[in-house]
């Protein structure tokens, strides 16, 4: 089996895409959350190897799901991915620890592409 993901996106409609791409690229998606503190609870519950996280959700801002992440000392490898593309926001995902920064919209094959270099 593929590496595990955790999905992080407060919209059912991108955690499918996401899923689905993933999927087909051979990974195994062992978990979905809706805002930042599912993602929390389920990133140390599942212990996954891939996290994509939303940077915009609706009780926390990506970055601060980060810094709990690295501060916990979290294994798992974090892609950022959100509609937000600003010089600022990439540079604080990257700068805590986020392997890429993927902005939105994306197709299926530049997803997998940026995760498959985890």
């Amino acid at each position: 089996m593929g590496k595990k993901v955790l999905i992080v996106d407060d919209s059912l409609y991108m955690r499918t895409l996401i899923k689905d791409a993933l999927e087909e690229g051979g990974y195994e998606i062992v978990g979905q959350a809706a805002n930042g503190e599912e993602a929390i609870d389920l990133a140390f519950e599942l212990q996954p190897d891939i996290i994509t996280l939303d940077n915009i959700l609706p009780d926390m801002i990506g970055t601060d799901i980060l810094k709990v992440y690295k501060d916990e000392g979290l294994p798992s490898k974090v892609y950022m991915i959100s509609a937000v593309g600003q010089n600022s926001v990439i540079e604080e995902g990257m700068s805590l620890g986020a392997e890429d920064y993927i902005v939105k919209p994306f197709t299926s094959a530049q997803l997998v592409q940026a995760i498959a270099k985890a």
